[in-house]
């Protein structure tokens, strides 16, 4: 990923901010949860999602031995390590210890991140210990693939 990439992301994802909380929707300035953020800005920068998205439980603390979420980030992004995480990247959380990745983000610069929060909504948080000790995966956009951002 570029630094214009990287820029572009941000910046749709920053048009998302206030945006409220609504389980699974992807509308901005309607509602959307973590994965609809990501979705939307998808659509923004990329355009039609490459994929439907299948229901999904927002059980936080869903144990299980399949990272739903990373494998199918993986999919149409490129993992990144967590010490190479940049402005741009997506961000993926354990909210539990024993729990599977359920909670999303995009990385907005070196100390923040843009993510969708139950009963907050869209917000730019500080990249804090508690949320560092939480990140899970990070991915970057395929330069090289037909989906990307």
């Amino acid at each position: 990923m570029n630094k214009d990439q990287a820029k572009r992301i941000v910046a749709a994802a920053q048009r998302w901010i206030g945006t409220s909380y609504h389980d699974q929707a992807s509308v901005r300035g309607v509602g959307c949860d973590c994965l609809g953020l990501v979705r939307g800005v998808w659509r923004e920068v990329v355009g039609d999602e490459p994929t439907d998205i299948p229901p999904y439980t927002r059980d936080w603390g869903e144990a299980g031995d399949v990272e739903v979420l990373a494998e199918g980030a993986s999919k149409w992004l490129l993992p990144v390590s967590l010490e190479d995480i940049k402005p741009g990247c997506i961000l993926l959380f354990r909210m539990k210890d024993a729990a599977i990745a359920k909670h999303c983000g995009i990385m907005s610069d070196a100390a923040h991140f843009i993510h969708a929060y139950e009963r907050v909504g869209v917000i730019e948080q500080q990249l804090t210990k508690t949320w560092m000790r939480r990140l899970a995966f990070g991915f970057k956009a395929n330069t090289s693939s037909k989906f990307s951002f």
